[in-house]
């Protein structure tokens, strides 16, 4: 391995203190964040001056969590040291792609903009029902681009041009978080989606995005080179693990926070799936409590006529009409009897002998 610069001029010493004291201020993402809240903010207040409901959770998901987390990728310790340490940049990684797209999109906030602004809602609803929605948003290119888009960054020139120069750095930011919020989005389906498909299909894409995390934090393990060394070597951080034990310290934490927030949202598709399953068979069990009363209704009038009909036919010492093709007038007992068993004209006589 080639020796470290000497020269070193990047941020201090990482020590469990500056985790929570090391600050910098990204002026275009703090712009952008702070124009996403303040529209959230105003956009809930005006649902509900309008008589809608907006819960304060939802407010709580999408501000303090959703851009709470944004904030700490870009301008925590995380973002202080993303450039010199390569498992600060790893921590940042899953922050962007899984962690902030996945408390936004709990923030309902497609439904927001469309009880907030129907004018511009109503065309976001019917782009949403487009048929080029429907193809970007299928499960299987979105759970790709979830694992291919960071995967493609890490192992190409992608990976150290964030470092030179800030524009690329901004936009990879925006680029990160694009497949994880388009993946949530479609999977929680808290607002409108392109098309719902079952949740067994969602749990399937969901384990699918555990396995590629794992697959691609195991292949920054196993990498026997230093990604980005020529760039490392130059910023000479004297501190902390050497290149090869921070390459593994990032590939371990893409593994295990990937994984940790893959987990239990594959716990809530299952959870989704059984409170569907519930209210599916409530239905069918409603609709056969119907068909089972209006049979009964039908049994009861049926039997009300047939009494009538022999009252009738006692009173003028006939028996009553019976037509053997119809079923249905065998009888309206439970046991579907022969309607001779249960004249009482015929079965008195029985009775008398």
């Amino acid at each position: 391995m080639a020796p470290l610069a000497t020269a070193y001029s990047g941020p201090p010493k990482l020590t469990i203190d500056r985790v929570f004291t090391e600050w910098r201020v990204d002026v275009p993402m703090l712009v952008l964040i702070g124009a996403l809240a303040a529209w959230y903010l105003l956009s809930a207040r005006k649902v509900r001056r309008l008589g809608g409901q907006w819960g304060i959770g939802r407010t709580f998901t999408f501000c303090v969590l959703g851009l709470g987390f944004w904030v700490i990728a870009t301008m925590s310790w995380i973002g202080v040291y993303f450039s010199a340490l390569f498992y600060a940049r790893a921590t940042q990684t899953v922050l962007l792609v899984l962690v902030s797209p996945l408390f936004l999109m709990m923030g309902k906030p497609i439904t927001l903009l469309i009880e907030a602004q129907p004018a511009l809602g109503s065309r976001v609803a019917k782009a949403i029902r487009s048929r080029v929605a429907k193809v970007v948003t299928f499960p299987a290119i979105t759970t790709l681009l979830l694992i291919a888009v960071p995967m493609t960054m890490y192992f190409t020139s992608w990976y150290t041009a964030a470092f030179n120069s800030g524009t690329v750095r901004e936009l990879t930011y925006l680029i990160l978080m694009v497949p994880g919020g388009v993946f949530f989005w479609t999977l929680l389906r808290v607002d409108p989606v392109p098309k719902q498909y079952p949740y067994g299909v969602a749990m399937w894409i969901t384990a699918a995005e555990v396995i590629g995390d794992a697959f691609f934090g195991i292949a920054i393990i196993a990498d026997q080179t230093i990604l980005a060394a020529q760039h490392y070597h130059a910023v000479g951080y004297p501190f902390g693990p050497s290149l090869a034990t921070s390459q593994v310290l990032g590939g371990g934490i893409i593994w295990i926070l990937g994984d940790a927030v893959g987990l239990p949202f594959l716990a809530v598709q299952l959870i989704q799936m059984m409170r569907e399953d519930k209210v599916e068979a409530a239905a069918i069990d409603a609709e056969l409590d119907a068909r089972d009363a209006a049979r009964d209704a039908a049994r009861a009038a049926q039997q009300a006529a047939s009494a009538t009909a022999a009252t009738e036919a006692s009173d003028d010492g006939s028996l009553p009409e019976y037509d053997a093709m119809n079923p249905e007038t065998e009888g309206a007992d439970d046991d579907d009897r022969p309607w001779w068993e249960s004249d009482p004209r015929i079965t008195n006589r029985y009775n008398r002998a």
